[in-house]
């Protein structure tokens, strides 16, 4: 697993990469994510990293950046708690994501899930079909653990949903989750906000256009490797 020490060496451009094209200016961006008190990284493209002394969160947005105008939003999460060895139980009410129009929403309950089947399996089959690597933890988060806020149908067989997830520094807990989104996703400025016990992680991301996207990569690579020669 990717050592905190890494993610933190690229976290001072994460914010001004995230606004690429958007015509808002970095230091906005800045101070909106340091609300929270928390640090942000770029690990890829698609792949985001935020932290404070309390929580971390990674996740991973490919489908998301490739579902505009669609009405479900699918994003790769990991979760875990730093410095303390104490469970910490986070409910699905705990995760909401923030539009570019500034509504908040919260994930759906298993059955409004399994309402929207066909399009959920539909997202889930085409993220199947990529490589989306989000093992960027803490170097004490070890054991693997699944975060089941909804029915896996990735598997076989649907694994069970469960509306918590136990955390500590130990464990680095993985799994899918699902938004509703009314009017569909809209290119702009979105937050993941995450309710640890002693506050929130927020990670900002950005849907882009293909033009964007291909705009961010390569100033994140450049970026990347003029870090990697200092």
């Amino acid at each position: 697993m990717k050592t905190q020490r890494a993610i933190r060496f690229i976290s001072a451009v994460a914010i001004a990469l995230t606004v690429i094209g958007s015509g808002m200016p970095a230091s906005a961006a800045d101070e909106s994510a340091s609300q929270a008190g928390e640090n942000v990284a770029v690990e890829g493209q698609f792949i985001r990293v935020a932290q404070n002394a309390e929580g971390w969160v990674v996740m991973g947005y490919t489908i998301a950046n490739d579902s505009v105008g669609q009405d479900w939003m699918l994003l790769n999460i990991g979760l875990t708690v730093q410095g303390e060895d104490k469970e910490q139980a986070l409910y699905r009410d705990d995760i909401t994501l923030v539009t570019p129009d500034q509504e908040v929403l919260t994930l759906p309950s298993q059955e409004d899930f399994n309402k929207a089947a066909g399009t959920v399996d539909a997202l889930d089959a085409r993220a199947n079909m990529i490589t989306e690597s989000i093992n960027y933890f803490p170097s004490d988060a070890t054991i693997p653990c699944r975060i089941g806020f909804f029915a896996d149908a990735s598997q076989a067989g649907r694994t069970l949903a469960y509306d918590q997830v136990s955390l500590n520094s130990r464990r680095a807990c993985l799994g899918r989750i699902y938004f509703q989104v009314p009017g569909g996703i809209k290119l702009g400025l979105y937050n993941l906000d995450v309710q640890f016990e002693g506050g929130v992680v927020r990670l900002p991301f950005k849907i882009m256009s293909k033009e964007e996207a291909k705009a961010f990569e390569k100033q994140w690579k450049q970026e990347r490797k003029e870090s990697k020669g200092k």
